[in-house]
């Protein structure tokens, strides 16, 4: 089986995806060494490779995060690229991951993926679905550990037997809905300004900090 990754995350190498595509590689690789390909979908300067590598591969994982309940543009514009070929037949899966803590707001994207690989005739391996990713590369070990061992086992035991655990992908994608006591919590943090800490931290990084309230397209 000759698998191919295709990485639709804007942040390329340095992204969320990566992270948990590595690990699921890690585990993929457990058994057995394989050549694995991985894609950045926004290289676009890697396209038509990008194009050629899906068509000649038995197996596809298209992995991106959820961009306000719908997909990067780089990865829709994948899908229209890939369109006009012929891929009848080729087994093709897909992994959502997102800052959302809950998995409902994935479930519609899920929708459209299903429904793709069911036009083009693709062996439709699911949607792994992932909530409560962003944040996670300044989380300490003890926080991602349990995450990550999750990961690597999807990709052991798809190595194994060619399709995504059920057990795994079900746990993967709770909670859900939150329940109430969630989002009381919720909240109390966003009241509390904690919900801000990580994306401070991104604009303090590019001295943007200040400007974080500007309005440059508001009329005057």
């Amino acid at each position: 089986m000759k698998l191919t990754v295709f990485n639709g995350s804007p942040r390329k190498a340095k992204s969320n995806s990566t992270i948990l595509i590595d690990h699921f590689i890690k585990g993929y690789n457990s058994h057995d060494t394989h050549n694995i390909d991985i894609h950045y979908l926004a290289d676009s300067s890697t396209t038509s490779l990008q194009i050629e590598a899906f068509a000649k591969t038995d197996t596809a994982i298209i992995i991106f995060p959820l961009y306000t309940d719908a997909m990067p543009g780089q990865v829709k514009r994948f899908f229209e690229l890939i369109d006009p070929i012929d891929t009848k037949g080729k087994t093709v899966g897909f992994i959502v991951q997102s800052g959302f803590p809950e998995a409902y707001h994935s479930i519609f994207i899920e929708r459209y993926l299903e429904k793709l690989a069911r036009r083009k005739e693709w062996n439709y391996l699911g949607t792994i679905i992932k909530g409560g990713v962003e944040g996670m590369q300044i989380m300490p070990p003890s926080m991602t550990k349990k995450l990550f061992t999750a990961f690597e086992m999807l990709g052991r035991t798809f190595a194994d037997t060619g399709k995504f655990d059920p057990v795994i992908k079900n746990k993967l994608r709770k909670p859900y809905r939150i329940n109430f006591l969630s989002r009381i919590l919720y909240r109390l943090i966003i009241l509390l300004g904690f919900s801000n800490y990580y994306w401070n931290t991104k604009l303090k990084e590019n001295n943007a900090f200040d400007r974080r309230f500007a309005q440059p397209y508001l009329s005057k």
